[in-house]
């Protein structure tokens, strides 16, 4: 097997090195990640400046780009030979519910997928136990198949901060969501010009049994299917009808 591994927060994050290191052991890993850390990301491409891939000395690459970025330079005609699986991560921090609308991490995944292959995100609930994340990875891997998902599905997993001896299992779940975010956070520069930064994420406030915020929480690791379709289908016939009545 073949793997393309990327991520968020830049190839030097202590999360895409152990995952590195662990899925050697079961398959070719090339690294194609941003030289920064890029989270937040999400899905975006760089067209007004050109992309710079710097190969370095482990025969790995590390790009002045989004997560996305580097995904579709690898799989779009920079990488020679066969890719047969995008994994994007170890993530550190989680993204579960919304979060997937601006996760780098997630984002690495579904351009993967969208350019043909199965495409995997995982986030670790801290920045400790890595090494968990990366076992649980390598467990599942194995048991993939072509025909596992539909077209432009990922599989977006999430890992509590434990020991793996402590995980109590996995679940599928499906997306909780958060409250609104803090406000942002205003400061000043040395110059006395006002700066700000964005604010915390909201607090879980979909977090009941059965999505991602209560598995993690309660010890397990979350895996959830996702798809770039984002309509509403049970809004499409009040939309039709509310303009037929207009």
């Amino acid at each position: 097997m073949n793997i393309l591994l990327s991520n968020d927060d830049g190839y030097h994050a202590e999360g895409i090195q152990t995952l590195a290191v662990e899925l050697r052991k079961l398959a070719d890993v090339t690294i194609v990640a941003p030289d920064r850390n890029r989270s937040a990301a999400s899905g975006s491409l760089t067209l007004v400046e050109p992309l710079r891939p710097r190969r370095l000395d482990d025969g790995n690459y590390c790009v002045n780009g989004t997560p996305a970025d580097c995904v579709h330079l690898a799989l779009n005609g920079f990488l020679s030979g066969r890719i047969d699986l995008v994994v994007s991560g170890i993530n550190a921090g989680v993204n579960l519910g919304d979060d997937v609308l601006y996760s780098g991490t997630v984002a690495a995944a579904l351009e993967g997928r969208h350019l043909g292959l199965p495409a995997i995100a995982v986030s670790l609930d801290g920045r400790q136990h890595y090494d968990t994340a990366a076992r649980i990875v390598c467990d599942l891997i194995p048991k993939l198949h072509t025909q596992l998902l539909n077209p432009r599905e990922i599989i977006n997993i999430n890992v509590p901060d434990l020991p793996y001896e402590q995980i109590k299992g996995i679940k599928v779940c499906r997306l909780g969501y958060r409250e609104s975010a803090a406000e942002v956070i205003k400061q000043q520069d040395p110059r006395g010009e006002n700066i700000y930064w964005i604010g915390p994420a909201g607090l879980p406030k979909d977090a009941c049994e059965g999505t991602d915020f209560d598995a993690v929480a309660n010890g397990y690791v979350s895996i959830t299917p996702i798809q770039v379709d984002m309509t509403s289908y049970p809004s499409m016939k009040a939309l039709q009808d509310w303009l037929e009545s207009e």
